[in-house]
């Protein structure tokens, strides 16, 4: 079966620059109307119609009507996943001068450091993170697949994860995802999710309303080092 017939159809989808604006306005996981995402998208109402209905039946969106209202988000982690290495890939290839791609340049520090990608941690905390786990075996194998040693598991139920619980079903359990802004791999797929609500849980982490950026805590800054030893 030739897979590759469906790339032009996704490119599509996503070559036009207000389904793009639209896509990214939701890539941190939320639901939104879809009045905000034609406002987001500098777009009339009219016309994000019409880029909506598209992209829900490409299977990059989601709808559902609550009332008068019809709500969106991304249809699932791939789709997410899609979109977060074509901005990756697309920012590396930036012109060379000035010396930093403007899209890294723009960002504040706290939206390089923690933020959400999706369902999952992104920015230089989570490279560490996904880094410390890897150098002291907790996970082995490529970027693309990775599994948990017996250490590894060990260690993960420590921290509070249950994998009989978690991590079930069709998804990945555990992969690298090129970080946007740090160009290296921070850890996505199942595992990567139940980490982002564990650290959530234990307050370790506070989410930012209406915002990608996560913020550290007294608390998670102490355990970040303590129990992951990573410099949070």
């Amino acid at each position: 079966m030739n897979e590759g017939r469906h790339i032009p159809r996704v490119a599509t989808l996503l070559a036009d620059p207000a389904r793009a604006s639209i896509l990214w306005t939701l890539i941190d996981g939320t639901t939104r109307p879809a009045g905000e995402l034609a406002f987001a998208a500098n777009i009339s109402p009219q016309s994000a119609s019409a880029h909506l209905a598209k992209l829900v039946e490409g299977g990059l969106l989601l709808g559902e009507s609550q009332g008068r209202h019809r709500y969106f988000r991304i249809a699932s982690p791939e789709a997410a996943e899609l979109i977060e290495s074509l901005a990756s890939f697309g920012a590396s290839i930036s012109p060379r001068t000035p010396r930093h791609p403007p899209i890294v340049r723009a960002m504040p520090s706290q939206f390089l450091y923690a933020r959400t990608c999706y369902d999952h941690l992104a920015g230089d905390i989570a490279v560490q993170v996904l880094q410390t786990m890897l150098d002291e075996r907790w996970l082995t194998g490529s970027g693309q697949e990775l599994k948990a040693t017996r250490l590894g598991r060990e260690k993960l139920q420590a921290l509070g994860l249950d994998f009989d619980a978690e991590f079930t079903g069709r998804r990945a359990f555990a992969r690298g995802c090129v970080d946007l802004t740090q160009r290296r791999l921070h850890l996505a797929g199942t595992l990567g999710a139940a980490l982002l609500s564990l650290y959530v849980h234990k307050k370790w982490l506070r989410r930012t309303p209406r915002s990608r950026v996560m913020h550290i805590t007294p608390k998670g800054h102490e355990a970040f080092r303590r129990q992951l030893g990573v410099s949070a």
